[in-house]
């Protein structure tokens, strides 16, 4: 008996406004970047100047400042001025809507390893004499 994998569900809860596609669009574009990744890393449980933050790229200040622009636009930043001065903090809000979408393909997925472990189960299950056996070599003897 071969099992075929489920189709392709996805879950949807409800639509959502034009707004959230958007707010989710600038997210997860945000975080197609390497640098913008690591600023959030860099960010988390601390708030850094933007100079501080610059200090571990090997990229220039302007474009270290270009990368979190991007990521307060997202929303991912806040950024607390003083005159000259720059604090940057993690805004894990978006993060969090962005999780709560993914994780409704977690459904797709789960079903994928529930086929997958029945299937292996059958195999398992199948009685030995059924299975094909591996060819033993035998070393000749000396002449």
């Amino acid at each position: 008996m071969t099992m075929k994998p489920a189709p392709l569900q996805l879950v949807s809860e409800g639509p959502s406004s034009g707004a959230d596609e958007a707010r989710l669009d600038e997210v997860f574009s945000a975080l197609a970047d390497p640098v913008r990744r690591s600023i959030l890393e860099r960010l988390d449980g601390h708030a850094l100047l933007v100079s501080e933050l610059a200090a571990a790229y090997e990229i220039s200040l302007q474009a270290v400042s270009r990368h979190i622009q991007v990521l307060v636009r997202a929303g991912l930043v806040q950024q607390a001025r003083s005159g000259r001065i720059s604090r940057c903090s993690l805004d894990v809000g978006p993060l969090y809507q962005a999780a709560v979408w993914m994780n409704r393909y977690s459904k797709y997925w789960q079903e994928q390893f529930d086929t997958l472990a029945a299937t292996l189960a059958h195999i398992d299950a199948a009685p030995r004499a059924a299975r094909p056996r591996k060819r033993v070599k035998r070393a000749a003897r000396g002449k």
